[in-house]
């Protein structure tokens, strides 16, 4: 019985003690911070008065000045031979990024330009498409990955290089994040004067019919010209 009145005791004194402390803490916090603590606020600035355009920077990034932004390009094409961006100008060309080892999205993505080779077969209009893990996409293996989607020799380029050069081959010549076996999911459509007319995602189907759209523009108007 004594034991049992003193775990009682024992639980009411705990209790007692523990709301004490409570309400001791809940009294500092009214009264303010103590001496050394650190306090943040907005007190004292007039939020409606701070004009955004001062966290605006108003100056544009420029490429490094100590280092040449690339603006062309040359790689070596599945043939062995080096093909220069000064070489496909003339008529437009699609350019994509993929690596021959990649299981799902560069298939995909490579049915697209097979689709689009078969629909623009012998006009003027070419599709380059750049590897991203240039160590492994040596000219004889492009040469097999290209068989496999019937890709014209002519027609449709597949490119291989060092891949520190690609890297800025996609960021600096044709504004696309790259490096192995890293790409997105875009078309970059370059028109005959070797200018970017603009960017497809080609998951897309309006922008993928869009694109075509845009080709069959461009193969047109070159006819014109040409007659």
């Amino acid at each position: 019985m004594r034991t049992t009145i003193h775990i009682i005791l024992i639980l009411v004194i705990g209790l007692v003690l523990g709301l004490g402390i409570r309400q001791i803490r809940k009294s500092e916090r009214a009264n303010g911070p103590g001496p050394g603590e650190e306090v943040f606020t907005d007190a004292g600035v007039d939020v409606d008065a701070v004009d955004p355009s001062d966290a605006e920077n108003a100056a544009p990034s420029h490429p490094p000045e100590d280092e040449e932004w690339l603006s062309k390009f040359e790689l070596t094409e599945r043939s062995g031979k080096k093909v220069a961006s000064e070489d496909l100008k003339g008529q437009p060309y699609v350019v994509s990024f993929f690596f021959s080892t990649c299981p799902s999205i560069c298939v995909t993505q490579n049915q697209k330009l097979k689709e689009l080779q078969d629909e623009f077969a012998g006009q003027g209009v070419r599709f380059v498409a750049i590897s991203v893990d240039p160590e492994t996409d040596t000219p004889e293996i492009l040469r097999e990955y290209a068989a496999r989607f019937g890709a014209d020799s002519e027609q449709w380029l597949f490119m291989t290089g060092d891949l520190g050069y690609i890297r800025r081959v996609g960021s600096e010549v044709f504004r696309m994040p790259v490096d192995k076996q890293f790409h997105t999911e875009r078309f970059v459509l370059v028109d005959p004067k070797g200018e970017i007319e603009g960017f497809y995602n080609w998951p897309e189907k309006a922008q993928f019919n869009k694109l075509k759209e845009k080709i069959q523009e461009m193969i047109s108007s070159s006819e014109k010209k040409a007659s």
